[in-house]
């Protein structure tokens, strides 16, 4: 992650240091004093099925273009965790979905990210490419192009979904399995990043 080297509010220069009362160091404005605290990323996504299948997206952006995930990506301001889900669904799949509930709540330290991973179902059949996708597709599980999925997450959030089953029991979110960090995935066929 690239580090601010200027106050956003003044345009002061910015400096680590610890501020009184403080346990962390934090970036600190040299001209006005304010502190910018830098905190994890919220990504959302969802494990979207119907009729047997999940839906995939085809990457057409960096990181890891090329590589197959589910619809997920930042959660913007001023909307909830579950409508940023539905809204990724629908820009990389151009699908119209209706979330069962939280599945997974992933924490990826090295890159600053908190992921809440749902499982959701296709309110329509309809799918298309959105910008951010090279192509979509629903695929029968034993069909999951499992060594060109471009996340460790998408394959925990798979494999968790495998585990339940497609019930529409209640869900018991997970937390990273065994309680570690994904490793980053080794480039797998078909990436450009």
């Amino acid at each position: 992650m690239e580090e601010l080297r200027f106050c956003p509010a003044c345009g002061g220069d910015l400096l680590r240091r610890r501020p009184e009362g403080d346990e962390h160091e934090r970036l600190v404005c040299t001209a006005c004093g304010r502190i910018h605290y830098q905190n994890p990323v919220l990504v959302v996504g969802s494990v979207c099925l119907h009729e047997g299948r999940v839906l995939l997206c085809r990457r057409a952006i960096a990181p890891q273009k090329g590589l197959w995930t589910i619809p997920a990506g930042f959660l913007e301001l001023g909307e909830s965790p579950e409508e940023g889900a539905v809204r990724e669904a629908f820009e990389e799949a151009r699908a119209r979905i209706r979330i069962d509930g939280l599945l997974a709540v992933y924490s990826v330290r090295r890159i600053g990210q908190i992921q809440l991973i749902y499982r959701a179902r296709l309110a329509a059949p309809e799918i298309a490419a959105g910008p951010e996708s090279l192509e979509v597709a629903l695929f029968d599980w034993r069909r999951i192009p499992w060594d060109a999925l471009a996340f460790p997450t998408v394959h925990w959030a798979l494999r968790r979904v495998m585990a339940l089953g497609e019930g529409d029991g209640p869900l018991v979110p997970e937390a990273n399995p065994g309680g570690r960090d994904p490793e980053p995935l080794p480039p797998a066929r078909g990436a450009d990043a």
